[in-house]
């Protein structure tokens, strides 16, 4: 198949089908009058390219798992290279959980904090002579 034709099949552009062929990691063969061509192979390894991608992998973080492919493994990932790198990203997405979550609990404090200070001033509201609930953001009285 043709470029076009294989972009159309792997919902991608030529563009980025060249980019690819240019980073190594589609192959780059011409028919006799120089047109590039493609097989079943080849989209295949883009659909494991944009999959990976999908899932947040960087472009270079693919090529093991297409080197993978390339080397006849019927799938791109049962490769030693290929579970390293999926290792090394299970890695990286606990270590932002773990920010994720401390970020959420000093959100969470805030949240409480705010919400205490409200119900304080609240209550004071209700006193004879306290103060007048104002609205943060612009500064007016409810």
């Amino acid at each position: 198949m043709r470029i076009g034709e294989l972009a159309a099949r792997a919902g991608t552009s030529t563009r980025t089908l060249r980019y690819y062929e240019a980073r190594g990691l589609l192959p780059a063969r011409r028919d006799d009058k120089g047109h590039r061509t493609y097989d079943e192979s080849d989209l295949r390894l883009l659909r494991q390219i944009r999959t990976l991608q999908d899932f947040g992998f960087e472009l270079e973080e693919t090529r093991p798992f297409v080197e993978c492919l390339r080397a006849g493994h019927p799938e791109g990932d049962s490769c030693p290279a290929s579970l390293q790198v999926y290792r090394r990203k299970l890695a990286e997405l606990d270590a932002l959980i773990g920010q994720l979550s401390a970020v959420r609990e000093t959100v969470a404090g805030q949240l409480r904090r705010a919400e205490r200070a409200r119900d304080v001033l609240a209550v004071e509201a209700l006193v004879p002579g306290g103060p007048e609930p104002a609205c943060e953001l612009g500064g007016f009285a409810r």
